[in-house]
């Protein structure tokens, strides 16, 4: 028998979209095996054990393979056909609909969903439901750095230059990211960054396993990364190494951006920050010595009440140093989740249409509903944000849609999510396992996974890039865009929902053409043959050459209306919640290596629990002697929204008055029960980042605290 066809895709985790093959295995309990694609720029083979061990979540042992209703008699989620689960899906909607209007309909979509799936989720939001109530977990992910992004540079896009170019750069400052863990194949840009001579500053309160690789660490307390980058801006200034030519010739509001950091001098920031001021004259010098330079940030200070000025302080610090909009130089987020990026651009955010038009803006409503055959003003305004959408459940928003998202999970204040959930009239929820969140639901919807399905992702760099379908799925798994048009159909529209991926992905074309993200000169064809194609990719007239895609941004002028890029004045203000002599000790968030975001998926495979089998809380050997803790003993975490138990990790690599959680988790573990969902102003990203709690061993008896609501979703239907 001939050898079967390995079919080249990518990896279904981060926001890397690592290149792999897989080779159809016809067993059902491993339907797949992986096969090592080299040919691929971004990881050239390399994977991590997550993409390794991926098609163990294939199996028809972890997975969903069929609907399930829940019964009114039993209040159990039970098996049941396609077509009574749609019926029931459409009708939970559609009474909605008509007894509360349609915004008592809400949607919330996941930035793992492919560009196909977001798109059409958006449009079915605002057509077939008519609710402005769309948002989606992305919000969680990098909503700061994208708002920072606009303000400065007029666009958002993750990096805007591709990876290939850190290593060549002269100084990275690499700020709340612990890529050795997060992103693992990436790290080898910044081990040939040093190879080829560059310095690597690593912030972060832990000494990761990224930390490591540092010429310098700064560990500054968790909510303080604001303070640290005006810091750095103010002995930029006080050394005379602005780069006043860059400035005057590229730049805007320098000199309000200046004034702001001259208040932040170094000895007040050594204080707020806990970084010593030798310390913050040697990053200056590294990187301002350098010729060319890069800050790439992550969650670390994103994730803060405050997290857009923070991006914000440090794209100033690239702008007053001429280290943006030039070769190898500038500012970059290192998105986190499979499509961070093309998730956030095609319309299931709050506030945006296709092709990252904003939704209050006439011009774009205008385009956008032209493509769709509808008018403008029959377009819903903007909606809430993720964490308001979630804590207006069973209240204002009275039914949900949910796909490709866990919040019971990874959302903030999570026992109070998971109580939202609870009281919703109506919860239908699509996902390929039965997540904490799909165990909630009224409907339950098993849907095709990466490897059974065709679509685009974008990644981290803006590169659109092509997931090809190498397995045929389960007959009783359907794909959400099948889902989507079932359900359009169910209530009302015939038409302009299509189920086929390349034909949904021409029309996302025809509706971004023109806008910031701009897709129309992109096809399937052309990423197969050129391994992705970066936007802004516009289409070109008749005759014409193909636009060759966008790589590097701003190197000729910055996305605003004058070509120049924006200083923004910002200054350091505390966290939402302080520590003080109730709850006296930070605690921060991340991830480990071997889980993937909320786990819903990873903890379904064996390898990845034998490496990461559960929750801990990482403290310093100080700390733990105050507390009289011993490793490996049951610590309970509890902040003013509840109460975590964990086994304590005692290591010296992480900051005294600072412990870490990682919030893969659910149960008594579940990290993200803790953490305060006070917003930024701007982003509306909430505070994961930075909570105050204090720490009680097990025998030390209960704490105060909201906890999880108890009881099934019977309770529910008794009322």
């Amino acid at each position: 028998m001939s050898e079967v066809t390995a079919v080249p895709t990518h990896c279904p985790y981060c926001a890397l979209q690592c290149g792999m093959s897989l080779r159809p295995t016809g067993a059902p309990e491993l339907p797949a095996e992986v096969v090592d694609r080299t040919d691929f720029p971004v990881n050239r083979g390399a994977l991590c054990g997550k993409g390794r061990t991926a098609p163990a979540v294939l199996s028809s042992r972890v997975r969903l393979t069929g609907p399930l209703v829940r019964r009114p008699d039993t209040g159990a989620l039970e098996p049941a056909s396609w077509e009574e689960a749609l019926a029931a899906v459409a009708d939970g909607l559609r009474r909605t609909r008509a007894d509360h209007g349609p915004d008592a309909v809400g949607v919330f979509g996941g930035g793992g969903l492919t560009n196909e799936k977001a798109y059409t989720l958006g449009k079915f939001a605002r057509l077939v439901l008519g609710t402005s109530q769309i948002d989606y977990n992305g919000r969680f992910c990098m909503s700061s750095a994208a708002a920072a992004h606009g303000r400065a540079f007029g666009l958002d896009r993750g990096l805007p230059f591709p990876l290939e170019d850190i290593p060549k750069t002269g100084c990275v400052i690499l700020v709340g990211s612990n890529l050795a863990e997060t992103m693992p194949p990436a790290l080898r840009y910044l081990t040939e960054l040093k190879e080829n001579g560059g310095k690597l500053i690593v912030v972060d309160p832990r000494r990761t396993r990224t930390a490591e690789h540092a010429d310098l660490h700064l560990a500054p307390r968790p909510g303080t990364d604001l303070a640290l980058a005006l810091g750095l801006l103010h002995l930029v200034v006080a050394e005379g190494r602005v780069d006043e030519e860059f400035v005057h010739e590229r730049t805007t509001g320098w000199e309000a951006a200046r004034a702001g950091a001259m208040s932040h001098w170094p000895e007040q920031v050594e204080r707020i920050t806990g970084v010593p001021v030798p310390l913050l004259r040697e990053a200056v010098a590294l990187f301002g010595d350098a010729a060319t330079g890069m800050v790439l940030t992550a969650r670390g200070p994103e994730q803060q009440s405050k997290g857009t000025d923070t991006v914000g302080a440090w794209i100033n610090l690239c702008l007053a140093t001429g280290k943006a909009g030039r070769p190898l130089s500038g500012y970059g987020c290192l998105t986190g989740q499979g499509n961070g990026q093309g998730g956030r651009e095609h319309g299931q955010k709050a506030d945006q249409l296709p092709g990252y038009r904003k939704l209050d803006d006439p011009a774009a409503r205008a385009h956008v509903a032209g493509v769709w055959g509808v008018p403008p003003e029959s377009l819903p305004g903007p909606g809430r944000s993720a964490y308001e959408l979630l804590d207006a459940l069973g209240g204002d928003v009275k039914a949900l849609l949910l796909m490709g998202s866990n919040p019971v999970v990874s959302a903030p204040r999570a026992a109070h999510v998971e109580g939202r959930l609870r009281s919703l009239d109506f919860l239908a929820v699509a996902d390929v396992v039965l997540s904490e969140t799909a165990a909630l639901a009224d409907v339950v919807l098993p849907v095709t996974q990466w490897a059974e399905e065709t679509g685009t992702m974008t990644n981290l760099e803006g590169r659109v890039l092509l997931r090809r379908r190498a397995l045929t799925p389960p007959p009783g798994v359907r794909s959400d865009l099948e889902v989507l048009h079932a359900l359009a159909g169910l209530l009302g529209w015939e038409k302009g929902f299509s189920a086929d991926p390349e034909e949904v992905f021409e029309e996302l074309r025809r509706a971004s053409a023109g806008g910031p993200a701009d897709y129309a000169g992109i096809s399937y064809r052309r990423i197969k043959e050129e391994q992705g194609v970066f936007w802004p990719c516009p289409e070109t007239g008749p005759g014409e050459p193909e636009h060759a895609g966008t790589p590097r941004l701003f190197l000729d002028r910055f996305a605003t209306p004058d070509g120049r890029a924006r200083f923004v004045p910002v200054v350091h203000r505390a966290a939402a919640e302080e520590t003080d002599a109730e709850y006296p000790v930070v605690l921060t968030t991340g991830r480990v290596v071997s889980q993937y975001q909320s786990g819903a998926q990873t903890r379904r495979v064996e390898e990845l629990n034998a490496a990461a089998p559960g929750p801990f809380v990482e403290l310093h050997p100080r700390l733990a002697e105050r507390l009289g803790v011993a490793e490996g003993e049951e610590l309970a975490v509890v902040s003013r929204r509840g109460r975590a138990v964990a086994p304590a990790r005692i290591t010296a690599a992480i900051r005294p008055d600072t412990v870490f959680m990682p919030f893969h988790w659910a149960g008594e573990g579940r990290a993200n029960t803790l953490v305060n969902p006070a917003l930024d102003p701007v982003s509306r990203m909430p505070e994961f980042k930075v909570c105050a709690v204090r720490l009680e061993p097990l025998s030390a008896g209960g704490a105060i605290g909201e906890t999880p609501a108890t009881g099934g979703r019977t309770s529910r239907r008794s009322r």
